[in-house]
């Protein structure tokens, strides 16, 4: 099996340029630069290209500040992704602005699929500002949505009243992902479809510090166990920059059953010329 290089699709979203450790990309009509530790090249575009630029993303050691160069750019604004809109925010001290726009690919993937089986239980751990768990409850799925952070949850919740989703039943659960996927399986639950995206390092909500290599198989083993018994999926994306789409699959293949796999490799693909970017590692397995 060969890995697959999955490009996003997302007409509101587009990939400028990149290179020396930064990219260029405008989120609907802004226009931003932002760190990309894994840019080695040089960029396609000139540095007055870039200069055009209505924000940056200055690093300062482990933090940083956004500086603005077009005084008519608020600080937040909505981009609309089928069904869903989010709110795009250029957040002090974090480079993040609320969406992983290569995630596409797996957000229709999996809103694909859900939409064969409403009602479907789907559980999104590390779920972030939820992009993944609305496209799913808009894909008429029963969405329980697990993350740590307390302002990441605020977030997802405000995307889900912006895309007139109230109704929809999503569980919104400020959590650890590691002990309540052990409490899911002491309560007996069980999911149809499950899509993690853990962080390298992580701590929970008090504190719990865990490191990804080192409990990455037991919680996959006990997700496996969380399955119903007639389930439809599982995907795992993963940015750690030591990690390989090989690992994953193996450790896909080691913990769940006969079905079809695919690895590889989520990248985002320049609008005008340019290279490649990649930038996450994935491995997704669906039932025979």
């Amino acid at each position: 099996m060969q890995p697959l290089l999955l490009h996003a699709d997302w007409p509101q979203y587009r990939l400028l340029d990149s290179g020396n450790g930064l990219k260029l990309e405008a989120f609907g009509d802004n226009v931003l630069v932002r760190s990309e530790p894994k840019a080695w090249w040089q960029p396609h575009h000139p540095p007055a290209f870039w200069q055009k630029a209505d924000a940056s993303f200055e690093e300062k050691g482990r933090d940083g500040i956004w500086r603005v160069h077009n005084p008519r750019l608020t600080r937040n604004w909505n981009m609309s992704y089928g069904p869903v809109t989010a709110q795009i925010r250029l957040t002090d001290m974090s480079k993040h602005v609320g969406v992983f726009p290569e995630q596409d690919p797996h957000w229709q993937w999996m809103s694909a699929r859900l939409a064969r089986r409403p009602g479907a239980r789907f559980l999104n751990l590390f779920g972030y500002t939820g992009m993944a768990s609305l496209t799913a409850a808009a894909a008429g799925a029963m969405v329980t949505h697990v993350d740590a952070s307390k302002p990441a949850l605020a977030w997802a919740k405000m995307n889900q009243q912006l895309s007139g989703l109230e109704s929809a039943p999503v569980r919104w659960l400020l959590d650890d992902a590691f002990k309540f996927v052990e409490r899911e399986l002491r309560r007996g639950n069980q999911y149809d479809a499950i899509a993690l995206d853990p962080p390298s390092f992580g701590r929970g909500p008090k504190g719990e510090i865990w490191k990804v290599e080192q409990q990455i198989s037991g919680l996959l083993s006990n997700l496996r166990r969380l399955l119903s018994p007639k389930p439809l999926f599982v995907v795992m994306t993963l940015y750690n920059l030591e990690a390989s789409s090989v690992m994953l699959h193996n450790l896909f293949q080691q913990h769940f059953p006969a079905g079809e796999l695919s690895f590889g490799e989520l990248v985002l693909r320049p609008h005008e010329g340019g290279h490649f970017l990649p930038l996450s590692l994935f491995s997704r397995w669906q039932a025979a």
